[in-house]
């Protein structure tokens, strides 16, 4: 089996970093793979490392023609069995003849339009709901399947809160995310407001730290949140947190779910697409209406006071890690899935 990789995406995010986890695995299960990433991606090193075959050049040059035409002369040196696409600018560098001597996987990872994977032969989705969106845009159901994400954080112990000017005896929130308006940020700190024994923690970049640091001065919270920035050490923050949330207006699946679950912090989120294919309110973890600032802070303010409830939805998220999205599983079904769409010898 011989796998061809794309990845197109620039600098950090869950879908750049959930697909470079997934060829790691893959590599050390042994399955033979070429990878086209930007040069400048952030783990392109990472990959190089590992032993990976990488083929910069077909993203070395901005020029979207010539990036095709590269790709057409890799595609016919490697003459690879798959070529897995991930997500759509990465189908978008496939010529049509691929599908003639491979098959062409579109992943998705959000709720995209056929017609950006003209090209691909199959399709498959992180969420079950995700590969049935294709099959709502007229892809055959057997063309189709789901693969869930698998979770990647750091087993460290948990991140000395001073390190962050948090008092020790503070509650945590935690966010693992892009700081745009459609992750609900701003939704965050209005709760937080009234949530006067609570410090923020928010993980990521984006372009709202401008507006969210502004927001927090007129609020009056700017000296209880911490904007940290992207970061590697997700399990430290997470072991260090008394809840982890993805407020999202908007959030087509969720790898941040099983970042939380992966390490039993408990998790509250936003009823979003995402969240919603993973999360059954007061089970696993807490699901409130989005753009809601005072719903959001109940909920919060019920997680913190009730240890049971607290410990519960941490413990049920953890078992159902365990039993299906730790990375080993996930590997396993990604293998049986490319051995699944190959041509019976």
């Amino acid at each position: 089996m011989r796998v061809l990789q794309i990845m197109a995406g620039k600098g950090n995010g869950g879908a750049e970093l959930y697909s470079t986890d997934v060829m790691l695995s893959l590599h050390e299960a042994g399955v033979e793979q070429c990878v086209v990433l930007r040069p400048e991606a952030p783990r392109a090193a990472e990959l190089a490392a590992a032993g990976l075959r990488m083929a910069p050049q077909v993203l070395a040059v901005p020029w979207g023609p010539l990036q095709r035409l590269r790709m057409r002369r890799l595609i016919a040196e490697y003459q690879p069995d798959i070529i897995h696409c991930w997500m759509r600018r990465a189908a978008s560098l496939v010529p049509r003849s691929a599908a003639r001597r491979a098959e062409v996987v579109g992943w998705l990872g959000d709720y995209e339009e056929r017609r950006h994977f003209s090209h691909c032969t199959r399709f498959v989705g992180v969420t079950r709901d995700l590969a049935a969106h294709m099959v709502r845009q007229g892809v055959a159901p057997e063309k189709t399947d789901y693969v869930p994400t698998f979770p990647s954080v750091d087993d460290g112990p948990a991140l000395d809160r001073a390190s962050l000017e948090t008092p020790s005896g503070a509650r945590v929130l935690l966010t693992l995310s892009r700081l745009h308006p459609t992750k609900g940020l701003d939704t965050l700190i209005e709760a937080l407001a009234d949530l006067p024994d609570c410090y923020l923690w928010l993980a990521g970049d984006g372009p709202m730290r401008g507006e969210l640091d502004a927001l927090a001065e007129r609020l009056g919270v700017a000296g209880r949140v911490r904007f940290l920035g992207w970061r590697t050490d997700r399990g430290a923050l997470l072991r260090a947190a008394d809840i982890c949330l993805l407020p999202s207006r908007y959030e087509p699946f969720g790898t941040v779910i099983l970042d939380a679950w992966s390490t039993g912090t408990a998790f509250i989120a936003c009823d979003s697409q995402g969240p919603r294919a993973y999360i059954r309110n007061g089970e696993n973890g807490m699901l409130v209406p989005a753009d809601n600032a005072p719903a959001l802070r109940q909920a919060i303010r019920a997680v913190l006071d009730d240890a049971g409830l607290r410990e519960g939805i941490a413990a049920r998220g953890h078992a159902e890690y365990l039993a299906g999205f730790t990375r080993e599983a996930v590997t396993r079904r990604m293998m049986a899935y490319y051995a699944g769409i190959l041509p019976r010898a």
